[in-house]
């Protein structure tokens, strides 16, 4: 007779046991990724699409490009649950057709300058930039520390749009010009591209400003439709093109200090993302912002080198008895407008009282150590 084993309830035992075993792992592996892994891995995978519609040509350098990368990065952190699709100036909706295209949801989210709708908020005018204003370091701190966003915020909430700081190009220069700028006089009868209330300004001095995207700029000026353009710095001017076409390249941009760019988003379509991405789109725009201001900062430099030296623009400095005359004409613009607006009134209050605070400090730290390195140069020269 043959021996017979009975090995059925070893197997099962071991099977039990690498059951218990499996499980126990999976808990442990489960509980150490913690809560947030879970929601993102298994409740919630809702996906979300977006267009983002901007005033200038895409990927155009600095300008173009800082909405791309945008995008690229809230789809990237959000591990594609968000997608944007980035439309340049004239693709979905025409340059200055950003705001009323967000607003009313035909984007959800935009990417301009708040300076260009001024005729529908003349307020916002402070969130691009005030002529002999906030620099860039300075305008981040009172929009973020210094209760600038919450005035912001309340501007555009009739717009049903949420304002978040774009990016920054720093100091500008003073723009392109087809005939010295030598006094006073010489602003007379000047036709120039110049936005906000730098181009209110040249108004009053005697001058004619016009808004025109950027896309239309080197044509309206090699074409004599305007005699003069402001753009950004060396490091766009130089991509335009525009050493091709005029005949001196004039600074410092007292017209935009420190000139801040926006992501306005549909506050409705902002409200239907789940709380971690908005976080993650609150966050990729503070990214963005600082972004961009270290690129301007780093590019400058040497597109301002090949204008001089291999185009031999001519780099001219603004005679202080203009600038004084502009400085003078735009305080008189702001007193007078915030007497008739009171919603322009209390934001004006608010970024004085903002600048009275730092331009003391800034005098004895930044200024002071400008000066100090500039004479420090000189010396070693």
């Amino acid at each position: 007779m043959k021996r017979t084993t009975n090995w059925y309830p070893a197997v099962i035992l071991g099977l039990l046991a690498l059951l218990v075993i499996t499980f126990g792992a999976l808990v442990v592996s489960m509980a150490s990724r913690g809560p947030a892994q879970h929601f993102a891995e298994g409740s919630n995978r809702e996906t979300f699409e977006w267009k983002l519609v901007t005033t200038w040509p895409k990927n155009f350098p600095g300008l173009g490009s800082a909405p791309v990368r945008f995008a690229e990065k809230v789809e990237a952190m959000s591990g594609g649950r968000l997608k944007i699709r980035v439309y340049g100036a004239g693709e979905l909706v025409p340059a200055m057709g950003v705001f009323g295209a967000v607003s009313e949801g035909a984007a959800q989210i935009g990417h301009g300058a708040a300076y260009y709708w001024k005729g529908k908020v003349p307020a916002a005018q402070f969130f691009t930039a005030v002529p002999f204003g906030l620099n860039a370091q300075e305008m981040n701190g009172w929009l973020h520390y210094g209760g600038g966003m919450e005035l912001w915020q309340e501007l555009y909430a009739p717009f049903d749009l949420i304002p978040m700081a774009g990016g920054s190009t720093g100091v500008q220069m003073a723009g392109w010009f087809n005939k010295e700028i030598n006094s006073v006089e010489d602003l007379k009868g000047l036709k120039m591209r110049m936005p906000g209330i730098g181009g209110e300004v040249l108004n009053r001095a005697g001058g004619t400003a016009v808004t025109i995207p950027g896309g239309e700029l080197y044509t309206a000026l090699q074409t004599g439709v305007i005699d003069a353009t402001e753009w950004v710095g060396p490091f766009n001017d130089l991509a335009f093109g525009f050493y091709q076409i005029a005949d001196y390249y004039y600074y410092p941009g007292w017209h935009e200090p420190g000139s801040i760019l926006e992501f306005i988003v549909n506050k409705s379509a902002f409200e239907k993302l789940p709380n971690d991405l908005q976080a993650i789109v609150r966050s990729a725009a503070r990214d963005a912002n600082q972004d961009m201001l270290d690129e301007y900062t780093a590019r400058n430099n040497r597109a301002l080198q090949e204008l001089v030296e291999e185009h031999g623009v001519q780099l001219r400095r603004l005679p202080d008895e203009v600038l004084a005359y502009l400085k003078e004409i735009n305080t008189q613009i702001m007193e007078e407008t915030a007497a008739e607006d009171p919603q322009f009134e209390r934001v004006y209050r608010a970024f004085k009282e903002f600048e009275r605070e730092v331009i003391p400090y800034h005098r004895i730290s930044e200024e002071a150590y400008y000066q100090t390195r500039e004479s420090n140069a000189n010396q070693i020269n």
